[in-house]
């Protein structure tokens, strides 16, 4: 949290995992297809930010190699990029297993498609991202447990990055890759959680490290299904949103896995939360996301929020969301 003084609130909007194409298909028109259903939602915010999962070509040898089993590398050309910088999307999380599917080239090569039209990379080891809205600065900084990010099972590399990226902006926001996969997690545990043999991480723990250090909003994926959300000294922790679009290559099957949201914080110019909103989607069997008036992701979200948090926060129905005691944090 940066001392200066800020100009005004700040809204964010924050989507879940994001893959424009790879071996399993390529979308038709740059992938504007996966984004346009949710377009709107996206560009309404002061800015936007999602965790891209893949790579944008050309470079790089594919990680999978030949025949190599449960191995998924993901590649996209790269003037699908500019698909997420016409719907709304400012920034891109890197700090995930798959930004490094095609090596350092194919990494450098996403950057790079990334920042032609416009959208800023982030999660590289020690990157902050500074972005200036409403007179405001807003810095992101990018956690995963692979060696291409910020580590996120480092405590004390966490602290440091938030510390520097608060010196640079009046609101930090922390963005994370982390925890287990699956149809059967959507509860946030307290302790690590573990998967293909790795390390995913103690996310409770991290995230509340994080914001005890000076981060005021922590945001999550990886695990490919919506998760609750909680307060912590008033600032929020959103743990995952699922899967906001792919191109056939995230399962879609079931009532867990096809649920999707969009989450809209709204922050105050210290960067206290003040409200949030949970924008409903569904996913269809290509991937590509609807808004969902039933508001069955918001529903979940709300209920597992209160199952593994507590009452911190009090939703609406249409998936609004303010602090427990009903009114805004002061």
């Amino acid at each position: 949290m940066g001392r200066a003084l800020a100009l005004a609130a700040v809204s964010l909007t924050w989507g879940g995992d994001v893959t424009l194409g790879s071996s399993y298909g390529q979308p038709p028109h740059a992938g504007w297809p996966q984004l346009a259903p949710i377009a709107r939602v996206l560009r309404a915010s002061d800015i936007t930010a999602i965790n891209y999962e893949g790579t944008f070509a050309p470079g790089g040898a594919s990680k999978c190699g030949s025949g190599r089993p449960r191995c998924f590398a993901f590649q996209a050309p790269a003037r699908n990029a500019r698909s997420l910088r016409r719907a709304g999307v400012d920034v891109a999380n890197l700090a995930n297993n798959h930004a490094y599917d095609f090596g350092p080239r194919g990494y450098a090569s996403t950057r790079r498609a990334l920042r032609r039209p416009g959208v800023e990379p982030t999660g590289a080891p020690g990157e902050v991202r500074v972005m200036r809205r409403n007179g405001t600065r807003i810095a992101f900084v990018g956690f995963s447990i692979y060696r291409w990010s910020a580590p996120l099972n480092d405590p004390g590399a966490v602290r440091r990055l938030v510390r520097r990226a608060s010196r640079r902006a009046e609101i930090v926001a922390v963005l994370f890759h982390g925890g287990g996969e699956g149809a059967d997690r959507i509860h946030t545990p307290r302790g690590r959680e573990h998967e293909f043999g790795e390390d995913r991480g103690a996310l409770r723990a991290f995230a509340r490290t994080a914001i005890d250090a000076g981060a005021d909003l922590v945001l999550g994926s990886g695990p490919h299904v919506l998760r609750g959300v909680e307060l912590h000294r008033h600032r929020l922790i959103a743990y995952s949103l699922g899967n906001l679009t792919g191109w056939h290559n995230f399962d879609t099957s079931g009532a867990v896995l096809s649920l999707s949201a969009l989450i809209t914080v709204r922050l105050a110019p210290d960067g206290r939360f003040r409200e949030g909103e949970i924008a409903s989607l569904r996913l269809d069997r290509t991937g590509v996301p609807h808004r969902d008036h039933s508001e069955r992701a918001a529903a979940l979200m709300r209920r597992l929020s209160y199952s593994d948090f507590g009452g911190r926060l009090r939703f609406g129905r249409l998936g609004t969301a303010r602090d427990g005691r009903g009114r805004l944090p002061r």
